[in-house]
Formats: structure tokens, sequence, C-alpha cells
């Protein structure tokens, strides 16, 4: 399941979270984050261990800034709270479940 991230529900969704928490941040103009999108996808259908959410950085700019995406697609792994992994760019789904993993 997915789960729309804004300023609002960051706390709740985010923090208040018992699972590791895949953010995708994303805009609708950007090609990348088209193609990066099923893969999001299908890691929050696969992987029950994660809590996916997808954040528009231009809904939620202050999101973005709070995580320092200066590029997109990007994906940050939260563990307990705290920024666990980032991975830039699109990448295939082994490669980004690995790389969030390290």
């Amino acid at each position: 399941m997915l789960t729309v991230l804004t300023n609002e529900n960051f706390e709740t969704e985010v923090l208040g979270s018992d699972k590791p928490v895949i953010i995708d941040f994303w805009a609708e103009w950007c090609g990348p984050c088209r193609m990066m999108s099923p893969v999001v996808d299908e890691i929050a259908e696969e992987h029950e261990e994660f809590k996916v959410c997808k954040c528009n950085v231009d809904e939620a700019p202050q999101l973005a800034n709070k995580f320092q995406v200066t590029a997109i697609p990007t994906i940050v792994m939260i563990k307990n709270g705290e920024l666990a992994a980032t991975a830039v760019g699109y990448m295939p789904k082994e490669e980004l479940l690995a790389e969030l993993q390290k």
C-alpha cells in the first residue's frame, strides 16, 4: 500500500511508523520519476516489511528541503525516525532495494 506524504501527515506516517519507511520524492514533470514510479509501486505491493510513501516535491517542498533533495527521483529510507539511506535517479527494483538496505 502506498501513502501520499504531505507536510501535514509526515510525523504520523513516517515518524510514527513501526516499519522502515521508503519515501519516493518525485514530480509530475520528471521523466525519470515516471520511470521509477512502477518500481516503487512494486516494492509497496511485494514488501510488507516497509511502509512506502510518495512525496510530490512541488506540493511539499518543505519535506524535499528537509531531506536535502536536489535531484529527483530521490528515494530515502527512514529507520527509527532517522535517515538510513538515499538513492538518486532511476534504478531497477533489485538495485534500489540493495542500495536502501546497505
